[in-house]
């Protein structure tokens, strides 16, 4: 368990992306965080630090937020030391956000992450980050809502099911999901890029070019991104009137490796693919190894694309054709989601989609005549 301390730099936060239902009500918990940024006329972001004694705020800056916590009350000041309803215990005001990534921290990960806590940090806030594969099957959510000093929380790709995340809703504690595993329910905010149109977009790119036999090495069965990826490819497929061959589809885990074995049967058959759409990059890679191996040149024999567009789509012999997810604002909107609700917002798009974009680059081309 790494623990990072965020101090802001500024008095300005990152610009929020989802909308809000007007000024909260104050009731029992007093003021919100937004109504003592209206009253002293700062931004939300320098109350936070403000009321988390960063010294990262100038002195006249600190006293006007301090006049105008005089004047309304601290924000969540009734509900200190009181029972919260059904049992939940009050929020720290200006506790920490639990960041929970069980993966390692490369490229894809790591993107995220990294934007996670540089946006916390704009906005005041300390992270508690618990990272890598060991914690894969830790229970972690269940004792989350009972650790001292713990805001809130955000999730990347959680492995746990709709089940546990909606417990973890009804014990009081905000948090947001990060490209989510399965399907969630409406009132749990998530972000996520968007899968349908980007694998359609790369699907219409190899149909324009004029490939029909295309082979899809598709992610594991019932993961929200599968399903999006698959309809988006299904669609544009649908636009010429075709469908697809369900024997040039394989379902696989995310890896070089993966991909490479799966390619290889794909690639073996007499009658292949003239293009293979992969799940993400790393898969994609496997598939340019795969078609090393058996003499093929890219793109000359075999287009290939991925998704993701990390780091390692740039450094492959061909560069990578493949559909760019915005990893780092997925991170930024994820904190901004999660401040609005830590300041009792209610916000209007609990589920966001960014846009994604295709990236052409070398490995894709017309098919051979061959």
């Amino acid at each position: 368990m790494n623990r990072v301390g965020a101090r802001g730099s500024d008095g300005r936060g990152p610009v929020n992306g989802a909308g809000t239902r007007g000024r909260g009500a104050r009731g029992a918990s007093g003021p919100t965080v937004r109504e003592v940024a209206a009253e002293s006329g700062v931004s939300i972001a320098t109350v936070s630090r403000v009321l988390n004694d960063s010294p990262n705020v100038s002195d006249p800056t600190r006293e006007l937020v301090l006049d105008a916590v005089r004047r309304l009350g601290a924000p969540g000041q009734a509900a200190r030391g009181t029972a919260s309803p059904a049992g939940r215990r009050p929020r720290p005001l200006s506790g920490a956000v639990f960041v929970r990534c069980p993966y390692l921290l490369t490229d894809y990960f790591g993107l995220i992450v990294s934007s996670v806590a540089e946006t916390l940090q704009w906005h005041g806030r300390a992270m508690l980050l618990d990272a890598g594969e060991a914690s894969y099957r830790a229970r972690v959510l269940a004792d989350l809502p009972d650790r001292d000093g713990v805001a809130g929380a955000i999730l990347l790709l959680p492995p746990e099911g709709s089940g546990e995340l909606l417990a973890l809703r009804r014990r009081g504690l905000p948090f947001v999901v990060v490209d989510p595993r399965t399907p969630l329910p409406r009132d749990v905010a998530a972000v996520s890029a968007a899968n349908v149109s980007g694998a359609r977009q790369a699907t219409t790119h190899l149909l324009e070019l004029g490939h029909r036999r295309i082979g899809v090495l598709a992610g594991p069965v019932g993961w929200a991104a599968t399903d999006g990826r698959d309809a988006g490819h299904a669609a544009a497929l649908a636009d010429l009137g075709l469908l697809q061959d369900p024997a040039l589809v394989r379902h696989l885990e995310p890896t070089v490796q993966d991909g490479l074995r799966a390619a290889r049967e794909l690639l073996d058959r007499p009658d292949r693919p003239t293009a293979i759409v992969a799940f993400n990059d790393k898969i994609a890679v496997g598939v340019l190894q795969a078609a090393g191996a058996l003499g093929l040149r890219v793109p000359r024999d075999l287009s290939v694309t991925g998704f993701d567009d990390i780091d390692l789509a740039g450094a492959t012999d061909p560069m990578l054709t493949t559909v760019r997810q915005p990893l780092t604002e997925m991170g930024r909107m994820a904190v901004s989601l999660l401040i609005r609700l830590l300041d009792g917002h209610d916000v209007d798009a609990m589920t966001v989609e960014l846009a994604t974009e295709l990236v052409v680059r070398d490995s894709t081309a017309p098919p051979s005549r061959g």
